[in-house]
């Protein structure tokens, strides 16, 4: 079995499918969503993780970076030198408080399948399963399809949520095992698109016909992001595909949250997406899904 690389793995999650579910986190992805809620997730290459308010500056992190990354400031905290920083893990090493540590770890199919059949009562019980995420778990193929077989050999219902960047012999691989399609649809207009995730539609909506043309379950995911595509015309986009698309399961829009900005401090990240942009209040969200369902479309989670 192929060896795979993951940052978490999630129990008890109620959002990644049907039912009570554990979520499998895949580091890498092709796209790099200005509102991405995983940021660590984007990077294939494990990352060094900062907690300032866990450090309790007893300088062992100081002692073992051999690129001198880390320093002293006046006020006696440690700072981290992105640039000098190779990720080597040493510091995380050394940290009892873990207040650093290495997001991204090699693991093996058999050492994940142990926590999620923790839950399979869990899962008999509410309809539940396992679920791939990340980042992009299309971006590790042989990994996917080896956690998902597996899996399946335990009577696991799997979902799989994927931007669609991948190429379609990679789906095909998978469809078979994959119970539930989460298909993320974030922009209609080509050019805000290749603004907004760093790369070109085109592709995932090809993906998705060919998934949806092929008898896969899918469900639409649409994340809304306040004055970013939360236009008419992007919810019409949306219309227009369900409509192309009558086999999908549903449609569910995503409310934008905020939540993620923490991690990019914690990571040395910044992202492109204004302070300014804030989650939609529940009325706000309740007339776009109220768009949609008097145009026809299936909803789910509405």
């Amino acid at each position: 079995m192929a060896a795979g690389r993951i940052f978490d793995i999630q129990r008890f999650s109620i959002h990644d499918g049907p039912g009570i579910r554990t979520t499998v986190f895949l580091k890498g992805c092709p796209l790099h969503c200005w509102w991405c809620s995983n940021p660590e997730s984007i990077s294939p290459k494990p990352q060094l993780s900062f907690e300032t308010d866990k450090c309790i500056a007893c300088d062992e992190c100081l002692k073992v970076c051999q690129p001198h990354a880390l320093t002293k400031t006046p006020s006696g905290q440690v700072a981290i030198d992105r640039n000098r920083c190779t990720n080597c893990g040493d510091c995380a090493s050394v940290c009892d408080p873990k207040a650093l540590q290495m997001v991204g770890r090699d693991t093996e199919v058999d050492a994940v399948m142990d926590v999620v059949l923790r839950d399979r009562d869990y899962y008999a019980q509410s309809g539940g399963g396992m679920t791939l995420s990340g980042g992009e778990p299309l971006l590790q193929p042989e990994f996917a399809e080896d956690l998902l077989h597996a899996a399946k050999n335990h009577g696991i219902h799997c979902g799989v949520e994927t931007a669609g960047y991948a190429g379609w012999e990679d789906f095909d691989r998978l469809r078979l095992v994959v119970d539930l399609w989460l298909f993320d649809y974030k922009e209609t207009d080509p050019h805000r698109h290749s603004k907004y995730t760093g790369r070109e539609r085109q592709t995932i909506v090809q993906r998705l016909q060919q998934l949806h043309d092929a008898g896969a379950p899918i469900l639409l995911r649409c994340p809304m992001i306040p004055d970013l595509n939360t236009r008419s015309d992007h919810l019409d986009g949306i219309v227009a595909l369900s409509r192309r698309l009558p086999r999908l399961q549903g449609v569910e829009l995503l409310p934008y949250f905020s939540f993620w900005r923490g991690k990019l401090q914690r990571f040395g990240l910044k992202s492109e997406l204004p302070d300014t942009v804030k989650p939609p209040a529940r009325e706000t969200m309740q007339a776009w899904n109220e768009y949609l369902r008097v145009r026809g479309v299936r909803l789910v989670g509405a």
